[in-house]
């Protein structure tokens, strides 16, 4: 069933990101939804959770959720937006996952993701200088993208002028993205959903969206040409267009 206008839409953020980063995509959207950006535990003065697992994340944030909403998941959080889809399937009506995979980390039966020694090395150098190694993860994620300049000055603004989460949850975070595979229960999400996923993403392969797409049940793939991990803010009207058809969809 197609979402009534009105109706509500919550928002999730990536690994050393903020809310405001969807500001625009939130202008966009409030027009016939009603749009609610929350905060991964930990980031903008959220209390921390534990343990710092997708599953506990994900039953954070559905306590403070509407009764039914569509989750839009970036990134990390799009990871978290599955399994609260998985987890509350009367609650989550609808996914729209953008920059996502259900396996962050290569696997002997999976390698459209990052090389495990790639994961550790993140964590080693958040430990000697956490400021250098956000800032050039927000260079790898606007990499490649036909706006890169504009998508990583949008980035930087949203982490650096708001406060950063704490070393320990951004290794957390890390930690969930070296070891969580959500393969194994995408066929019980049955949920509409909708695959976004940059050509030219260097954090996320676009062949891992498409995976993930073909192994939802109920899922369409779009391929944004010439944006990196964050279509949304290299080509935010087209991302917008594709979200409100989504959402008013049959």
């Amino acid at each position: 069933m197609p979402v009534s206008t009105g109706h509500h839409v919550v928002l999730l953020h990536g690994w050393a990101s903020h809310p405001h980063v969807f500001r625009g995509l939130v202008r966009a959207l409030e027009k016939s939804f009603r749009v609610q950006v929350i905060a991964l535990p930990g980031y903008s003065d959220v209390e921390v959770c534990t343990p710092y697992t997708l599953e506990r994340i994900a039953d954070t944030l559905a306590a403070s959720a509407p009764r039914q909403c569509s989750v839009i998941g970036w990134s990390l959080g799009a990871q978290v937006a599955l399994a609260w889809a998985q987890r509350a399937p009367k609650q989550v009506q609808r996914l729209a996952l953008i920059g996502a995979t259900p396996c962050f980390t290569q696997r002997a039966d999976w390698k459209s993701a990052v090389a495990p020694m790639v994961m550790r090395q993140f964590t080693a150098q958040i430990q000697r200088d956490c400021p250098s190694v956000l800032r050039r993860f927000v260079a790898l994620q606007s990499h490649g993208d036909d706006h890169a300049v504009r998508v990583a000055h949008k980035l930087r603004t949203a982490l650096f002028t708001n406060p950063l989460p704490s070393q320990a949850v951004l290794e957390a975070g890390l930690d969930i993205l070296r070891s969580a595979d959500l393969r194994v229960v995408l066929p019980a999400i049955t949920q509409p959903a909708l695959v976004i996923h940059g050509g030219h993403d260097a954090v996320v392969p676009c062949a891992a969206g498409a995976l993930l797409s073909a192994a939802l049940p109920n899922a369409v793939f779009q391929k944004i040409d010439g944006a990196g991990h964050a279509p949304f803010l290299s080509q935010p009207d087209l991302v917008a267009n594709h979200l409100h058809v989504f959402l008013h969809a049959e």
